[in-house]
């Protein structure tokens, strides 16, 4: 019997060891963890302090491998919002901050390697330089300081707290804030350089830096010094607590737990601990203290944007958010067709306004243009009486000439030329009274040239007593044009008068020069009219309507005229300065130019 049972023993034991083999033959899957530290002396640093812990942890929780991942605040939050990062090591300030926004569970905090192993290390240490004025915090006012970040705990909170307690409004105390980011030695450099008056950075940064080598002792100060007994750094604010590690809610809880177990084994002598200048590690302690601070500066408090409260709301009030937004849509492409409709409506009113004041303008053009017109109707009636005489008298010289049979050549002449200017004054008085009354114009064949020459005949008085030099060319191969030759005649004298009056304006010693460049295409004729006067005083297109004119004497109508005339042989004029003509071969760049053309046809 006792036999049998050891055998059944020795059975049951065989299989109980042949179990654990083949659970032990089992990989079990090896699970990855990155953890985030703050790089606040740069990530190369960041990396050779903190990779010996990621090892120490990789060795004591089982199918476990952690990386540090150096990061600023910013980083932080994002990798986290990116789940990208599973453990972080940051001080509380930070956590308190990313709680708001991500489910984080305190695992330890740090115990320093100095000051005697305390849990409470973090602070701001106000620097400048020892030769500075700076002797308190009132002599900080107005003064440009630089800082890290302004999430930053153990610098710029921690400064902000300690003159909200003094009684200083914090956002208004300093002349300017300049922050530099991470490493944190840059920022005692500017104070070493004269960049800035002030360097807020965190407790014992001076002395890690003095420790090092990187600065002297001598050449800098603390600003409101504290040294709590069992610290061996000088401080300018209270101290909060230390590091801690906190998990993401993704991580499992055995996870933590076998973390947590670890963290608080850790030997003060291992070179886990060492490295990462710490003692080892305790439980959370309480963050009392940085609540208050939050609370006093209304960081923690502070309502979200607005953004984020409505897209919470929108996401618990989904229905009444989507008909919101519907009705917002419509709101707005209803507001936007009643612009586009109120813009169309102003456009309208606004070219209404035009077309009345273009109205108003023509009606009292053509009102003075019925004046005018009753005027010119009175004087060609009482000026075709003494025309016709003069017509009269001097044809009954002529024949009375004959008559007697006296052989007077020279008079025969003097009445001859006479009798032809008073012909032609009826012609243009009658041409007058045809314009004004809008009769059409006879038309015959006619000489352009010899048009444009009888012009400068009858001003040729004019011209020589102005010291005029008038030189006539002509191109091509002259024909004659169906026209009315009392209008263009009409129209000649009226320019050549224009360049005249211009060419006597002038004030100084130029010589006067006034050019008719004719040219005789298969199609048309285009007559030039050059001089090197004064030029246009206004647009040519005002100067061209009725009773526009830039002369204290001017009736305005000599233009107006030419424009008519020329508008009656299906022709075009134009007026322009000499210096901004398009036309290529000008004899100078000063004066106005005139171009007339006719159609052959």
């Amino acid at each position: 019997m006792g036999t049998w049972c050891r055998a059944l023993v020795v059975t049951c034991f065989l299989s109980l060891m042949g179990l654990n083999l083949s659970y032990a033959d089992e990989e079990l899957p090896l699970n990855e963890f990155k953890v985030g530290v703050l790089a606040n002396h740069g990530v190369l640093q960041a990396k050779q302090r903190w990779q010996p812990m990621m090892d120490y942890l990789s060795e004591n929780v089982p199918n476990s491998r952690f990386e540090v991942v150096p990061v600023d605040f910013n980083g932080m939050r994002s990798q986290l919002l990116s789940n990208d990062l599973q453990f972080i090591v940051t001080n509380p300030g930070q956590y308190l901050h990313l709680s708001n926004n991500f489910p984080l569970s305190w695992l330890a905090t740090m115990k320093s390697r100095k000051h005697q192993g305390s849990t409470f290390t973090i602070g701001a240490t106000i620097i400048v330089r020892a030769d500075s004025p700076i002797r308190s915090l009132q002599d900080l006012r107005g003064k440009n300081v630089v800082a890290s970040d302004p999430q930053a705990l153990g610098g710029y909170q921690a400064a902000m707290g300690l003159l909200h307690k003094m009684g200083y409004l914090p956002e208004q105390f300093f002349g300017r804030v300049q922050f530099l980011g991470f490493p944190l030695e840059p920022l005692i450099y500017q104070v070493r350089d004269g960049n800035a008056d002030a360097a807020i950075a965190p407790f014992c940064t001076l002395e890690e830096m003095i420790e090092t080598g990187l600065i002297n002792q001598a050449d800098f100060r603390v600003i409101h010094p504290t040294n709590p007994p069992g610290y061996d750094c000088e401080v300018s604010t209270q101290l909060y607590p230390n590091w801690s590690f906190a998990a993401a809610d993704t991580v499992s809880p055995r996870i933590t737990m076998q973390i947590t177990r670890a963290l608080f084994d850790l030997p003060a002598d291992h070179v886990a601990a060492i490295t990462a200048d710490t003692l080892g590690w305790t439980a959370p302690v309480s963050q009392l203290k940085v609540i208050e601070l939050f609370k006093e500066l209304q960081l923690q408090g502070a309502a979200p944007p607005l953004y984020q409260t409505v897209y919470k709301w929108m996401e618990k009030n989904k229905e009444w958010g989507g008909v919101l937004l519907l009705i917002f849509i419509v709101s707005t492409i209803y507001h936007l067709w009643l612009e586009y409709k109120f813009r169309q409506k102003s456009e309208f009113l606004v070219s209404t306004e035009r077309q009345l004041k273009d109205k108003a303008l023509q009606l009292e053009r053509l009102q003075s243009a019925a004046i005018l017109g009753e005027i010119g109707a009175g004087l060609a009636h009482e000026l075709n009486q003494p025309i016709a005489a003069i017509t009269q008298y001097s044809e009954g010289a002529m024949i009375q000439l004959e008559r007697l049979g006296q052989d007077n050549p020279e008079l025969y002449d003097i009445l001859g030329k006479i009798n032809a200017q008073s012909i032609r004054a009826g012609a243009v008085v009658h041409r007058i009274r045809g314009l004004l009354k809008r009769r059409q114009a006879k038309a015959e064949p006619l000489n352009v040239t010899l048009v444009v020459k009888e012009a400068l005949a009858l001003l040729r008085r004019e011209l020589d007593r102005a010291e005029v030099q008038v030189t006539v060319e002509v191109e091509g191969h002259p024909y004659e044009l169906m026209g009315d030759s009392v209008g263009l005649s009409q129209m000649w004298v009226n320019l050549v008068k224009n360049s005249l009056d211009a060419l006597e304006a002038c004030k100084d010693n130029r010589a006067r020069q006034l050019r008719i460049e004719i040219y005789y295409h298969s199609s048309e004729i285009k007559v030039l009219v050059i001089d090197n006067g004064e030029g246009l005083q206004g647009q040519a297109s005002e100067l061209m309507a009725s009773f526009a004119s830039t002369k204290d004497a001017g009736l305005g109508l000599g233009l107006a005229i030419c424009k008519d005339v020329v508008s009656r042989h299906h022709g075009s004029i134009q007026i322009e300065n000499c210096q901004q003509s398009t036309l290529a071969r000008l004899p100078w760049q000063q004066g106005c130019v005139v171009t007339v053309v006719l159609p052959k046809g």
